[in-house]
């Protein structure tokens, strides 16, 4: 352990991140009756979109595994993918997004019936547009549940400020625009704070995508961190639980009602991790992924039954994105894929082997590959773990249920 720990420490300390219907059924029939009132004006232009889009809005939080851009506007930034090979099979090049194509959440916007991108909070263009009642992304790549987690990468955007930049900066803006969450016409205004919480805030998803930062720049980085002697791992997880849950609950305080939660992925497979502590073949390295594999334990049982008590009228949805991703790293076959060992970029050496160097080579066949760069998945891995969270039956994917079932409440 004392090995994997001085050698995490190297990584770390110059990288990146693993991470991560308008009115409906009101909750009372007076308040339902208020919702399709107040959406009328928009109802003609809007109603071929409306019966598209299976939720209102996404909105996003956690760490580069979600993050669409944000970080391109740090400048302090070391956790950025504004530049070539990112993006190359994006249609609009590189964007911010750890992926030659998309990251999640493009593709789960996709299978939702979303109008378009969600945009990142941090694009000045975002600000006061109906184009955000569709959603905003407010992730950022290296940062985690703990404050101080993602330092070391530079500036990064922490959840806590990510969630008070939603309750700071586009609540309001939400309730200034037109009312409906796909206005194109009318001159309806959202008037009272009920009525929006009930019969927009509710139909959307907020969806999280964090937690594998703290470990990484944390728990196995001590030193860096000020956490020299720190707690044992299960205490530690308990204490990242905690705090996730004091987060969930402050959005929840907010209005929001449905919730998806993206478990870790399974970091001790990862190309850079792999590479520093000189492993070859398949091998995986288990100390980092038996800490991952306690935490989403952790995550799973807070989704099922911490919630309940603490937030009785949320509903989540918890996407086991370690088991899709190891599954096909166990059987490379089955899914079309060749190399699940090497990034699919050639990396950067000032990246310590996380990014990818900038223009320059990549592998022909994207799609043949698990891990684009030294942490982050393909487009086309991003792609599975979007399907299978959003319509597998199975509880191995999506518990207690999917995100096609969790929007049709």
């Amino acid at each position: 352990m004392a090995k994997l720990v001085y050698l995490l420490t190297i990584i770390m300390s110059l990288t990146m991140p693993l991470l991560l219907p308008l009115c409906g059924q009101c909750e009372a029939a007076a308040a339902a009756t208020s919702c399709r009132h107040a959406g009328a004006g928009a109802a003609a232009a809007g109603k071929r979109r409306r019966r598209r889009a299976q939720v209102e809005g996404m909105f996003v939080f956690g760490s580069s595994v979600v993050d669409n851009g944000n970080n391109n506007f740090l400048n302090g930034s070391g956790v950025r993918a504004d530049y070539l090979p990112y993006g190359v099979d994006f249609p609009l090049g590189p964007s911010g997004r750890f992926s030659n194509g998309r990251n999640v959440i493009d593709a789960l916007g996709e299978l939702l019936g979303l109008p378009g991108l969600v945009p990142p909070f941090a694009d000045p263009r975002t600000r006061g547009r109906a184009a955000a009642l569709r959603g905003v992304n407010f992730a950022s790549g290296g940062s985690g549940i703990l404050d101080n987690t993602g330092k070391l990468t530079g500036e990064v955007v922490s959840l806590r400020q990510q969630i008070r930049n939603f309750e700071a900066v586009t609540l309001p803006d939400l309730r200034a625009q037109p009312r409906g969450a796909a206005a194109t016409a009318g001159n309806h205004r959202i008037r009272r704070q009920d009525s929006f919480q009930r019969c927009y805030l509710s139909k959307c998803l907020f969806v999280i995508g964090t937690g594998g930062n703290d470990y990484l720049l944390n728990y196995f980085n001590p030193g860096k961190n000020g956490t020299e002697g720190g707690p044992a791992l299960p205490d530690f997880t308990r204490s990242l639980i905690t705090k996730l849950s004091d987060h969930l609950q402050r959005l929840y305080g907010l209005g929001a009602r449905k919730f998806v939660i993206f478990s870790i992925q399974p970091t001790g497979c990862t190309p850079v991790v792999r590479a520093f502590l000189n492993i070859t073949g398949a091998a995986c390295i288990e100390p980092v992924n038996d800490a991952v594999a306690l935490f989403n334990s952790e995550l799973r049982r807070l989704v099922v039954d911490g919630a309940r008590s603490r937030m009785p009228a949320a509903r989540l949805a918890y996407i086991d994105s370690y088991k899709i991703i190891k599954d096909m790293l166990d059987h490379p076959a089955k899914h079309g894929v060749r190399e699940t060992g090497r990034a699919c970029c050639e990396m950067s050496r000032r990246s310590s082997g996380v990014l990818c160097k900038k223009r320059g080579p990549v592998c022909r066949d994207r799609t043949e590959y698990v891990f684009f760069d030294g942490l982050h998945p393909t487009d086309a891995v991003n792609a599975r773990i979007a399907r299978k969270g959003y319509g597998s039956s199975s509880p191995e994917h999506a518990y207690p249920i999917n995100v096609k079932k969790l929007a049709m409440l």
